[in-house]
């Protein structure tokens, strides 16, 4: 779920400064649009003295991703980041490998990962890899050789657990007055959807927040196996609609479907989604001329909304997309196979309004990370003692 379209840069918080969700439904925080091709987050000295720090490190079909941080308050604040477009994944939905170009690619990102790592040396950290890896027939091969020569041993998780972390980096972002969301990531190679369903109730861990999924659903697309099906350079009306029944045609096997269609009939239920196809279209929605995270990251956005900034991206020529600060060179193909599979979802189950995301992954990995070692437990207040001694 590794979304080529996801912010593929400064989709960490600013060095030094916590990740927090902010308060009330109109604020809004940190986000992205379509960010440049590369970022990179380094503290001059790392600081260790202030408790332990925490590794998640993401590499997904378009994307090589790094969040290092440490516990802080209820949530955690970020000391380095990085992330790199890599498109790993390219070709793989066609020729069932990785291309020896984007292992090259990918292994230049991940040398710099390793270095970072180094140089902060956490206390604990999960490295995952997502679809590219998981559909490629020499993915565990490509990952052996990223242990051999780098000395980073990645996992290739499973799309439910690739599901989950989702659900968890994103769940504060969650409406407090919600009875449930539908949660979406699209990804390069596959999107993810959860259904979460608080009717009977609602975790207060952030870390159990997956324990409210009532149903999920992996699609076997993704930006960049859309493009490469469909084009991304020269998408006319009737090629966006094909994309659209393509996707519209999985999700008629999401368990639970009516159901979910007949809860946002009648409970309060939003979309929220964690992707660079809705951080794109948050940063076009605000008009904005740089990557500005903390205008769209918590942004809502309304369903009209949504439908006035498609109908844009749509008539948008190719060239536009290129030099659009919002998109840029490496996703002017991949914004409107993107635009296609969030009009699918929103299609099936339409709601008022969607909430966007810049977390995922990495954000859900630390969290889990934390809440498994009870960072945040509040220690216990001593007892009293009474009149007597007791």
């Amino acid at each position: 779920m590794t979304d080529s379209n996801r912010s593929a840069a400064l989709s960490v918080a600013r060095t030094g400064t916590a990740l927090r969700t902010p308060p009330g439904q109109d604020r809004k925080a940190r986000g992205t649009a379509a960010p440049p091709v590369a970022e990179s987050r380094t503290s001059h000295a790392p600081r260790r003295a202030r408790g332990p720090l925490y590794a998640a490190l993401d590499l997904g079909t378009n994307n090589c991703r790094l969040l290092i941080a440490r516990p802080h308050e209820h949530g955690f604040r970020v000391l380095d980041g990085f992330t790199r477009i890599v498109r790993l994944g390219e070709g793989v939905s066609v020729t069932g490998r990785l291309g020896d170009a984007a292992m090259e690619r990918t292994m230049e990102a991940l040398k710099q990962c390793r270095n970072k790592l180094r140089d902060h040396q956490p206390t604990r950290m999960r490295l995952i890899a997502t679809e590219a890896c998981r559909a490629a027939e020499n993915g565990p091969e490509f990952l052996a050789r990223v242990k051999d020569e780098l000395g980073l041993e990645l996992e290739i998780i499973d799309r439910r657990t690739e599901a989950e972390l989702a659900v968890t980096g994103c769940s504060d972002l969650i409406d407090d007055s919600a009875q449930g969301a539908l949660m979406f990531d699209i990804g390069g190679g596959s999107s993810e959807l959860a259904w979460l369903d608080f009717r009977g109730g609602r975790p207060r861990s952030q870390g159990r927040m997956s324990a409210s999924i009532r149903s999920w659903q992996s699609l076997p697309v993704g930006v960049v196996s859309i493009a490469e099906r469909f084009g991304g350079v020269n998408v006319t009306p009737e090629v966006f609609e094909a994309m659209v029944g393509f996707v519209s045609e999985h999700l008629k096997q999401f368990r639970g479907r009516e159901k979910l269609r007949q809860m946002i009939a009648a409970h309060p239920v939003h979309l929220i989604g964690t992707s660079g196809t809705v951080t794109t279209l948050a940063g076009l929605h605000l008009g904005l001329e740089r990557y500005e995270r903390q205008k769209v990251d918590g942004l809502w956005l309304k369903s009209q909304e949504v439908d006035d900034i498609m109908r844009v991206l749509l008539n948008m020529p190719f060239d536009r997309r290129v030099t659009h600060p919002c998109i840029g060179r490496d996703r002017a193909d991949l914004v409107l196979p993107g635009c296609a599979i969030f009009e699918a979802i929103r299609r099936e189950w339409p709601t008022e309004r969607v909430r966007v995301a810049d977390r995922g992954l990495r954000e859900g990995i630390l969290i889990s990370l934390m809440d498994a070692d009870k960072v945040h437990k509040r220690p216990s207040r001593p007892k009293r003692r009474n009149a007597n001694g007791g």
